[in-house]
């Protein structure tokens, strides 16, 4: 089933290897998710889950389970206690090491399965731009923030090319995880090989040079890039690195370490014949091989740019402004009745839409946003309805009125059910064994569901 000229192709590139990759075809395929740090720590998550496997070797919460696990029916994948990942998808964001308190950049990020990685690493701490181009898989990206209770992260729908006049030097690490043929997806994704052709490997070949492009200018002096992809055609791998070398000599390759299987990339998959190896560091590079470990193919590079980083950089417009707190007043009424905790930043508002972002949020003037920071809720005239948003991100010590359910409770609460309770009226966070799931509001012995009508089972 696999095309003709792939397999051709691959045959001269693994050789002896050749037989035991086509095997990989025929085995199961590997799952895994990765537990979100912002909600648990791992030890704990761990424990209440109950169907973590083996880990991850290169990912840091990453566990594998097994098929009739199930974990996206369970309750705790709406509360954001995980992530459903493919395994070696994990493994850039472990190479690009994010920091807390960094400003930092997915350009092309939907749905969303690294760039809540990268904000699992950053602990709420700094600035996490998400980009994707295509607006459907952009709100699918915005969708996902939410749910992990993500609270200082921008997702953004723009080409690359229009962020790098905004956004010139001002990145400390940038993941570029490009668009690619999806070659080492085959296996888990049958489109992916009915739209394969030589036509289209050169096609995002040319692409992925674009973007790099773009993200080159963001990146700050000492700043870190990794540019990654799902595919074996060297033309989209050790073929672009190479090219954006000979075009960027600000840029050099870092060593990345290798584990679980993990090999070098290759110089002589982009050596022409009687002439030297163009590159002669992409041995720096990194493949992942189906039949050499647990997880589909993939390969990574990790660049340098030249220099040290010389005092603060700013974004075209500057630093968002933000609005004074008067202008929110039934919010500040709602959060001192029922919340002991909320994230510190700036004010800003969408028509009757408040959101609160980082203090170091850049200026939002002329970007298409589809989330900015945390949404807070709506204000209306005479009182303040919280968002869902909200919820996800607040932990049960956060709330002065707190609803614990069990599992059986929270299948049924998350399919729009009310139910009877008891205790003092009002806004109360709910939660399944010590994770948010979403708002009730109490009267009458009757908990009211606010969980959103879109969202429910």
């Amino acid at each position: 089933m696999l095309p003709e000229q792939f397999l051709s192709r691959m045959k001269g590139m693994l050789g002896e290897e050749y037989d035991a990759f086509l095997e990989s075809y025929d085995k199961p395929r590997y799952q895994a998710l990765r537990i979100n740090h912002l909600k648990d720590s791992q030890e704990k998550a761990e424990e209440k889950i109950g169907f973590c496997g083996e880990c991850v070797p290169w990912a840091f919460g990453g566990y594998y389970y097994k098929e009739e696990d199930r974990p996206g029916r369970h309750p705790f994948h709406e509360a954001g206690v995980y992530y459903i990942q493919e395994p070696s998808a994990m493994a850039p964001v472990t190479a690009l090491d994010p920091k807390p308190g960094e400003r930092i950049l997915d350009l092309c990020a939907s749905p969303g399965g690294k760039s809540t990685q990268i904000a699992d690493a950053m602990k709420g701490e700094g600035i996490l731009i998400c980009n994707e181009i295509h607006p459907q898989r952009a709100r699918v990206l915005a969708e996902n923030i939410e749910r992990m209770g993500i609270v200082n992260a921008l997702v953004l729908n723009h080409e690359p090319a229009y962020l790098a006049e905004r956004f010139e030097g001002y990145f400390d690490r940038i993941l570029v995880d490009a668009p690619c043929s999806g070659e080492g997806m085959f296996r888990k994704n049958e489109e992916a090989f009915k739209e394969w052709s030589p036509e289209n490997v050169l096609m995002c070949a040319e692409r992925q040079a674009d973007i790099l492009k773009s993200a080159a200018l963001m990146l700050r002096e000492g700043g870190h890039m990794v540019y990654s992809t799902c595919t074996f055609a060297p033309a989209e791998d050790e073929g672009v690195i190479c090219s954006f070398l000979k075009k960027h000599p600000e840029f050099q390759l870092k060593d990345i370490t290798l584990c679980g299987g993990m090999e070098p990339g290759r110089e002589e998959f982009v050596q022409n014949k009687g002439e030297e190896a163009p590159c002669r560091e992409l041995s720096k590079t990194v493949r992942l091989w189906p039949h050499k470990l647990k997880g589909e193919g993939h390969f990574m590079a990790l660049l340098e740019k030249a220099g040290e980083r010389s005092g603060e950089t700013y974004s075209a417009y500057g630093i968002e402004k933000g609005i004074p707190e008067k202008e929110c007043t039934q919010w500040q009424e709602f959060r001192q009745q029922y919340l002991r905790k909320v994230p510190e930043g700036k004010y800003i508002k969408f028509g009757d839409q408040l959101y609160i972002v980082p203090e170091c949020c850049p200026s939002l003037k002329g970007l298409k946003v589809l989330r900015a920071g945390l949404h807070l809720g709506t204000l209306k005239k005479d009182r303040f309805e919280p968002a869902h948003a909200l919820a996800l991100s607040l932990k049960p010590e956060d709330a002065y009125l707190y609803y614990d359910l069990d599992i059986p409770g929270a299948v049924q609460y998350l399919q729009g059910q009310t139910f009877c309770a008891e205790g003092e009226k009002g806004w109360y966070l709910i939660g399944v064994e010590g994770y948010s799931l979403g708002f009730g509001k109490l009267a009458g012995g009757v908990m009211k569901n606010h969980y959103p009508k879109g969202l429910r089972k």
